[in-house]
């Protein structure tokens, strides 16, 4: 079952959910790269969820749940994630799985996208 019956898809605020994170990963990206070197790790893990952002933000992947779930499984698929500027390359496509496991159990729940916080 891919979804509480009760609660329909909503596409609108699965795209503003996204755009909102990505806006908050870019912070803290900043954040981040304004600690220094003790922040690489937040740093990678910010660029992370920037990644999973950007690439969900595909026309059309948000507007129905089984397309957004097959473009979340097409990602976790992928043998590596490029990226520039990240400090580790191992560190950062860990995060990526981990994000993309994250909005996967998301999309598959049809959950916690109205959730619009900085810190989740």
């Amino acid at each position: 079952m891919m979804s509480n019956p009760s609660q329909r898809w909503d596409a609108a605020v699965v795209r503003k959910w996204l755009a909102l994170r990505l806006k908050a990963s870019k912070v803290d990206q900043a954040a981040a790269d304004r600690r220094g070197y003790d922040a690489r790790d937040e740093y990678d893990k910010a660029a992370a969820e920037e990644w999973v952002c950007h690439a969900l933000q595909v026309p059309d992947s948000s507007n129905g749940q089984a397309t957004f779930a097959q473009r979340l499984k097409d990602l976790i698929a992928r043998e590596e994630y490029q990226a520039t500027g990240i400090y580790d390359d191992v560190r950062f496509e860990r995060h990526v799985r981990s994000h993309l496991r994250k909005v996967a159990k998301m999309a598959n729940a049809n959950e916690g996208f109205g959730k619009t916080l900085h810190y989740q």
